[in-house]
């Protein structure tokens, strides 16, 4: 009986190995018969979309230019062919400022470490808390004005769907819990304003780059920025308190918060509404704005002082107040620029 188990197990092991062997052999066979260079598994099939119509970021291949009669034609060279992959299709105008609207928001809620925290429970991070108020209200008016106006030949025409409901949507309360959740709603906003910019692309919304509508979102900004210069020099809150450490916190991030996010917008500014402010020799007075944002954001103290002014320790809000002043000013000249 165990001669017989034996042999079995040899059987069984043997037709295992031989079977290896052959399909070994057969694979390199195969191998070798295949020619140089084919592909060894059949190419990813190209869906009908991306065939038809490919991304605008992506520029096509250019056909060969046709050489003349009695020439060979030339291929072009590989300099020539990077020019010709790299080079993108120009993108619509106000595609900069859409971008623009969504950055700074998009950057609080889903690219900063623990998302959006003027909500939480527990409140650990009281200076990042003001910052993201800051954001959050230069996004509310800047899309506020990109419905009413930008978006529109006049007041006659109705709204954007995808932009009247992102106004909608960012004016749940910062601090809110739940129901709504603000990052919810946040996010349904800047996923609406995609919307709009996606039907801008495809030509079927605009953008319009005319003084009028360009000269309310500087004044909501103008408004904005004195608010914040109003609690960085004031001394005393309107209960007749004197302001405290904490709130001289609050008031620098928040101030903060608006310079980041204005300065942002103020940027694809140049870029979409370039041609209009140029037209009124505006270019310089809104460098001047946009740097002055860029110096707020740059005061960056590790604790905030709110000494007095005559002190050898720093007064962080008179800091800060100077340069939200300066951007205050600029736009306001802007706005008589494009006013006249």
């Amino acid at each position: 009986m165990d001669g017989m188990k034996v042999f079995v197990w040899v059987r069984m092991v043997g037709t295992v190995a031989l079977a290896v062997a052959v399909l070994w052999g057969v694979q390199t066979l195969l191998a070798r018969l295949q020619p140089v260079g084919a592909p060894s598994a059949p190419a990813r099939d190209v869906g009908a979309k991306e065939a038809v119509a490919p991304r605008a970021d992506h520029a096509l291949p250019a056909a060969p230019v046709p050489a003349a009669a009695g020439q060979a034609s030339v291929p072009p060279t590989v300099k020539e062919k990077e020019q010709i992959v790299t080079k993108a299709a120009p993108l619509p105008v106000g595609a900069a400022f859409v971008a623009a609207v969504i950055k700074p928001l998009d950057d609080e809620l889903n690219k900063r470490f623990w998302g959006w925290r003027p909500n939480d429970l527990v409140n650990l991070t009281d200076n990042v808390n003001n910052r993201q108020r800051g954001v959050l209200e230069v996004t509310r008016r800047t899309v506020r004005i990109l419905t009413e106006r930008i978006s529109r030949t006049g007041t006659t025409v109705a709204y954007n769907r995808q932009l009247e409901q992102a106004m909608s949507w960012l004016m749940v309360k910062a601090d809110a819990y739940w129901f709504p959740s603000p990052e919810a709603k946040y996010n349904d906003a800047i996923d609406a304003v995609r919307a709009y910019r996606d039907a801008l692309f495809a030509g079927k919304e605009f953008f319009f780059t005319r003084a009028d509508n360009l000269i309310p979102l500087l004044r909501e900004y103008e408004d904005l920025l004195g608010s914040c210069e109003e609690n960085l020099v004031k001394t005393r809150e309107k209960d007749g308190s004197a302001v405290s450490f904490f709130a001289a916190d609050d008031y620098f991030f928040y101030a903060k918060g608006v310079a980041a996010a204005m300065q942002t917008v103020l940027e694809a500014v140049l870029e979409d509404f370039g041609p209009t402010i140029d037209s009124r020799r505006g270019l310089e007075v809104l460098h001047q704005a946009i740097g002055s944002c860029r110096h707020a954001c740059e005061i960056a103290p590790w604790i905030i002082l709110d000494s007095a002014p005559g002190s050898v320790f720093a007064n962080h809000r008179a800091n800060m107040a100077a340069p939200i002043s300066h951007a205050q000013f600029y736009l306001g000249v802007l706005i008589t620029a494009l006013s006249t």
